[in-house]
């Protein structure tokens, strides 16, 4: 029977079964190894199939969708190279720990082994990324069995997984009813979550830990969003200062004079020097992996809230592990914690996030030639709309984001977390965007990852925006004609100047190519009129993109960066002939140590 004249093919049966899963979109790209799933999509209608411009940004836009959603991610590709693409961004919902699962085809079943065009073994492809669940399907009885598993498997275990389907068992006639017989398993497409809730010995512990210190600090993760009123309280009973990671930043509003921003090489000199402070550590729901800004084992006493087991104690001495849910951990902590008598070690966190804070402020009113790159993302501050989602790409952006941006109360920002892949910005907006259509979306973008990938997904952008309920889209790209992040890695891990050849970037019309394409373009070169551009973008009646030329001397640097470090960067800087990049970081340490 051939496909045209059969509508209850395998390849329907697990469209249907995706329904059944309330999955409402696809993103992918397609193939011939997937044509017959491809015309199941198109005979029902549903999920939407939303075309990318690259597999590897379909595997993406699925991780940002699980990312902006907290559903399933779903995305499709065909065998061989398609199948290939989607590694980047399956290995971003591993590691950031996304449930996403991808259906890619096979060439048909009777010429595997056989060396056919196209032939890979996916298994083995799949096997490290999808490690929780891959399997191939060879028979219809056993397509929406693999399928159930695999759906479940993500969301169990918040992991990619992976369903390999041959063409010819795309267009095998799926039975109406499964048997009832030996080696023939049946399914259902349902899931559940558990609450994991905490002992009563761990919560004991912790309290007495968190008790017996004086000088205590919160490392606040992800894993603590819901938490926000508990921790807000336990801040205030313990009199203690909060730091997030860089994936916990939207979690806590940053505005508390007892927060001191995000912690890390990319963090705020007031949240080294709480980690360099504090005698007590209590971690929720964070893994952050920028150990060396961690207190120095021995320093403080640790107690660690999460629901995974496998974290605890990972990146810091532990000892008091508190395995359960944050928020209904924390409430059970409140009752045994005792009010810390003296405030003056939180007086102190106050002082520091103040001087923080006068610290960016100069940092952002530097003036430059072109505009100060601070400046511009931190003048987003007062015109992000409050139901904004915010989609951050990796390299420089990354670090202005972390120290500048103010996110109001519930907007939700996601990066490549560790990854740390440039490229995801775009591909995350647009799914946050097709997830919500009816709120604006905001993507920082560098224009090295701009080259990378967004320059392809703008032509998505342009495609899909006037189905739009609220067409704002608002993408700041960073034009320094530098790969940034590496630059300054080089000078200060290595003690390199620059290297021009690697470092870059080639001069393109960001701002000219968005107008070119129907959009609007934006070309800022004052640091002054980054307010205006903000407001024109997030009123407008279409996407734009603002091409902000920067200066790429802006010091990228850790807080409170070792004299050993700063030795290796003036020594760079010293032989690239960079007098201005000296003086700013010269400008910088002496604040820093005021």
């Amino acid at each position: 029977m051939t496909e045209s004249s059969a509508t209850n093919l395998v390849a329907d049966a697990i469209v249907a079964r995706l329904r059944d899963w309330g999955a409402e979109r696809i993103f992918g790209y397609a193939g011939d190894g997937i044509n017959t799933l491809l015309g199941a999509l198109q005979r029902a209608g549903a999920p939407e199939f939303v075309s990318t411009r690259h597999e590897e940004l379909a595997a993406f836009m699925a991780c940002g969708h699980a990312k902006y959603s907290g559903g399933v991610g779903v995305c499709m590709a065909t065998q061989g190279p398609g199948a290939i693409h989607l590694l980047a961004g399956l290995y971003d919902a591993k590691l950031d720990r996304r449930p996403v699962v991808a259906i890619v085809g096979q060439v048909v079943s009777t010429a595997l082994g056989s060396g056919y065009l196209q032939e890979v073994d996916l298994h083995a492809l799949f096997k490290d990324v999808c490690g929780q669940y891959v399997q191939t399907v060879f028979a219809p009885e056993q397509a929406l069995m693999a399928l159930d598993n695999a759906m479940r498997t993500a969301i169990a275990t918040s992991t990619p997984t992976c369903l390999i389907i041959p063409h010819d068992v795309q267009q095998a006639e799926m039975p109406d009813e499964v048997q009832h017989t030996h080696g023939v398993v049946p399914s259902a497409a349902v899931s559940a979550r558990a609450r994991i809730t905490a002992p009563d010995s761990q919560i004991r512990k912790a309290a007495e830990v968190l008790n017996a210190g004086d000088r205590t600090a919160l490392l606040v993760g992800r894993g603590a969003a819901g938490a926000e009123e508990e921790i807000v309280r336990i801040v205030d009973v313990l009199g203690a200062g909060v730091t997030t990671s860089l994936l916990g930043k939207p979690v806590l509003r940053e505005d508390e004079p007892w927060h001191t921003g995000v912690m890390g090489h990319l963090g705020t000199t007031a949240s080294a020097r709480l980690m360099e402070n504090c005698d007590t550590l209590l971690i929720v729901g964070c893994n952050d992996p920028w150990t060396e800004f961690y207190p120095p084992p021995g320093q403080a006493r640790a107690v660690q809230i999460d629901v995974q087991p496998r974290v605890i104690g990972a990146k810091y001495p532990v000892e008091a592990p508190v395995i359960g849910e944050a928020a209904a951990s924390l409430s059970a902590l409140l009752p045994l914690l005792e009010p810390a008598a003296d405030r003056g070690w939180q007086d102190r966190v106050r002082q520091w996030t103040q001087q923080w804070h006068e610290d960016a402020d100069a940092r952002a009113a530097v003036e430059f030639t072109d505009a100060n790159p601070e400046a511009v993302v931190r003048a987003l501050s007062e015109h992000l709309p409050a139901d904004a989602r915010v989609a951050v790409d990796v390299g420089s952006t990354t670090y202005w984001y972390a120290r500048h941006l103010r996110l109001p109360a519930g907007v939700p920002a996601h990066v490549s977390g560790y990854l740390a892949s440039m490229g995801c910005a775009l591909p995350y907006g647009v799914a946050a965007k097709l997830d919500a259509p009816q709120r604006p979306v905001v993507a920082l973008v560098g224009d090295g990852a701009m080259q990378m990938s967004g320059l392809l997904e703008l032509i998505t952008i342009a495609d899909r925006w006037r189905s739009w309920a609220d067409p704002r889209f608002a993408i700041l790209v960073l034009h320094n004609a530098d790969l940034t992040e590496v630059s300054w890695e080089q000078r200060e891990m290595e003690g390199n100047p620059r290297f021009t050849a690697s470092q870059d970037v080639p001069a393109f019309p960001y701002a000219d190519y968005a107008e070119l394409l129907g959009l609007q373009g934006i070309r800022l070169t004052d640091s002054a009129a980054a307010g205006e551009a903000w407001s024109r973008a997030l009123s407008a009646d279409r996407p734009t993109l603002i091409e902000a030329m920067v200066d790429a001397a802006t010091p990228l640097l850790p807080p409170l960066m070792p004299d050993s470090k700063a030795d290796k960067v003036f020594g760079a800087i010293e032989r690239e002939e960079g007098d201005a990049a000296a003086q700013r970081v010269a400008d910088q340490r002496q604040r820093e140590q005021r």
